[in-house]
């Protein structure tokens, strides 16, 4: 095992091509950053077995395994240490429950106590459109919504997590405004009431996929039949830049996985999140 350096890029490439919406995340980190060593706050490790990458561990503020198997999940482990530095362990289901319980077994506290784990989290793809009439109220949020839609934003991270993501550092903050100036963020505005009242957004995206993050509607206006227009308009946006579109939710949400099936996705694959 040792860190991944620039040199290493093609062959962490190819392995996360074996799965590539399950590793969406890592190649999207790795399109920001490459494998440059003295990124602050992520290394890259890889586990090679007879010269071969075989499996490797992306470290940061969320933590993802990729390929690993029991001898290369306990060495992630140990390398890993007493010390956690990652909000989240999440990938692959089987990846994610395995390294989790190992840093448990071997570390103790700091990897013991997570908030919440979501051990399965189904994976779900669309490649069309929908047969859903599209609500073509939601569009591309422009950067005069900002604060409207960051209110939208935080009501759902609040909503959604347990906690609510503003803190002193602006960290929030400054990510949903990086969103609206990509063209990432989408909604529904009301002139009259000032609000944002449904959103979602690109998480990540690499080559030809992307995927739909933060999906929200105002609670007030749930059951009228809003949802599954705003996500087919939302599926259509982004079809324009990427032939595949995923999102993955947790399997408990029976509410939500019955929408976006009859939005056209359909599961692929299962990941997991433990969140701290």
């Amino acid at each position: 095992m040792r860190v991944l350096g620039p040199q290493d890029l093609p062959r962490a490439r190819a392995l996360l091509d074996r799965n590539p919406l399950e590793n969406l995340f890592v190649n999207a980190r790795l399109d920001m950053g490459g494998l440059e060593r003295n990124r602050p706050g992520t290394r890259v490790w890889g586990w090679e077995s007879d010269g071969e990458l075989t499996a490797l561990c992306h470290a940061g503020a969320n933590l993802v395994s990729v390929g690993a198997d029991a001898e290369a999940l306990d060495a992630f482990a140990e390398q890993l240490g007493p010390r956690r530095i990652s909000a989240s362990i999440m990938g692959a289901a089987d990846q994610t429950r395995g390294l989790y319980e190992r840093l448990a077994q071997r570390w103790g506290d700091a990897w013991a106590h997570p908030r919440e784990i979501r051990a399965h989290q189904p994976l779900m793809s669309v490649d069309g459109m929908s047969l859903i009439v599209p609500d073509e109220r939601v569009h591309p949020i422009a950067p005069s919504l900002l604060q409207p839609y960051l209110s939208a934003a935080v009501s759902m991270y609040t909503e959604e997590v347990g906690v609510s993501p503003l803190d002193g550092t602006r960290g929030y903050e400054n990510y949903v405004h990086s969103l609206i100036m990509m063209g990432r963020a989408f909604g529904a505005y009301d002139e009259a009431q000032r609000k944002v009242w449904f959103k979602a957004d690109i998480g990540c995206a690499h080559e030809w996929a992307c995927q739909i993050q933060g999906v929200w509607l105002d609670p007030l206006l749930r059951g009228r039949g809003l949802a599954e227009p705003a996500m087919a308009q939302v599926v259509r946006l982004c079809l324009r830049a990427y032939p595949v579109v995923s999102l993955y939710v947790n399997d408990f949400n029976t509410r939500a996985r019955r929408l976006y099936e009859r939005v056209g996705f359909r599961t692929v694959s299962e990941l997991a999140t433990v969140l701290y």
